[in-house]
């Protein structure tokens, strides 16, 4: 294994030791308590959206632009743009006033893969990148493979890369899936398979920072810690204020089975956007959803409970269509396998309606991780050979994650 490159881990005072202690301070309380000393004297871009905010829900925009000593100079938005507002396809470059100033704002996000890089022009004139984003988890999610192409563009423009530290919202404890193959491969052409990592990792973005520096070794990387956050933390236990990240990303539920359910959006299913509970229903004009619930509810998985309902989705796959459904309900978040549930419910498709239900073999691939899963499906395997699957990834994945833990 790698040494893990950094220049500095910013850490002020000890993890908690239960979620019971005293609220989370994010990487960008932390740089604010240190009197901004990492970045003094320097000209900064930030890369950040509507979820980069302090305990007290300031912008990071707000504080770095107000912060004595530090230039803001630049900033980069990801996926769904600078207010988290753009729903599909290309984000936009603008300009942001601040206290009466204009900051350019550039998009990383638009024109393939490589639109998510920061150009070398926008780079020029500037001595640090700071990255501070709230991810969700899940592999698939674009915002950490945005940070990974800053950190390497950074790299290659000899800036400093800072990453603020925040918690991964559906803890760090819970891994699931198998561990993405040919990553080096895939990420040329896509940000949803990126790190080679299981679909539920457990990291926070420091964490993947670190581990994604281990193989591309930027000497001038650092990671703000938080200070308070433990591995077993759910997001609402942390007392930090909940942003959405994404526009159909609203509550703690929805992120909690993303990593299962957002796999379905390589199907020719509703994964819920443009109704009320995206993320936790699935549904399609063909599907004959009482005879799904009964399959899934014989599965009798922990966790989740499952109803018929049905919806018209306003947007995305069968917009303005009607479509028969399952609902999904949580009923115990930590005995929850949204991966589990994504193996029991695409089994189900599948032996219910071979005909109608079609997954793209590609997309899959990328966002399981493994050609092994449609192959098995394909064949008639069974919900729990699929997931037997999807354990081992995350078994071996334990063990490979160790030296990049920072918690």
């Amino acid at each position: 294994m790698q040494k893990v490159v950094l220049a500095a881990v910013l850490a002020v005072g000890a993890p908690a030791a239960s979620a019971r202690a005293a609220a989370v301070k994010t990487g960008l309380d932390v740089l604010s308590e240190s009197g901004f000393a990492l970045l003094q004297g320097k000209r900064v871009g930030l890369i950040t959206n509507q979820t980069g905010r302090d305990a007290q829900g300031r912008s990071a925009v707000e504080i770095l632009a107000r912060a004595p000593g530090v230039a803001l100079a630049a900033l980069f938005s990801p996926e769904h743009g600078f207010a988290g507002a753009v729903e599909e396809g290309a984000v936009s470059s603008t300009t942001l006033r601040v206290d009466g100033r204009g900051i350019p704002v550039h998009s990383l996000y638009g024109g393939g893969i490589a639109g998510m890089r920061p150009k070398p022009e926008d780079l020029q004139d500037l001595d640090a990148l700071v990255f501070d984003i709230q991810d969700i988890g899940a592999r698939f999610y674009t915002y950490a493979a945005t940070m990974g192409m800053a950190l390497e563009e950074a790299k290659k423009a000899g800036l400093e890369f800072i990453v603020l530290d925040r918690p991964n919202p559906i803890t760090g404890t819970i891994l699931e899936g198998p561990i993405l193959e040919d990553a080096q491969a895939l990420r040329a052409l896509t940000s949803t398979a990126y790190y080679p990592v299981p679909v539920r990792h457990g990291l926070t973005v420091g964490e993947i920072a670190a581990m994604h520096n281990a193989e591309i070794g930027h000497p001038r990387l650092t990671i703000v810690k938080m200070k308070g956050w433990s591995r077993e933390m759910w997001y609402d236990q942390t007392g930090l204020p909940w942003t959405p990240p994404s526009p159909n990303m609203p509550d703690l539920d929805a992120a909690a089975l993303y990593p299962g359910i957002g796999a379905f959006e390589a199907a020719n299913v509703s994964v819920g956007r443009g109704t009320p509970v995206p993320f936790r229903w699935i549904g399609a004009p063909w599907m004959d959803a009482a005879a799904v619930v009964e399959r899934a509810r014989k599965a009798r998985l922990k966790g989740v409970s499952f109803s018929v309902q049905g919806y018209a989705p306003t947007k995305s796959v069968f917009a303005g269509k009607s479509c028969r459904g399952v609902r999904m309900t949580i009923t115990d978040r930590g005995a929850l396998r949204p991966l589990r549930v994504f193996c029991v419910l695409h089994q189900a498709l599948r032996a219910l309606h071979p005909k109608e239900f079609v997954a793209d073999r590609e997309v899959t691939r990328r966002m399981v991780g493994t050609p092994r899963f449609l192959e098995l499906a394909e064949k008639g395997a069974s919900a729990r050979a699929l997931w037997a699957l999807f354990q081992r990834g995350a078994k071996d994945f334990q063990r490979r994650r160790k030296p990049y833990l920072l918690y």
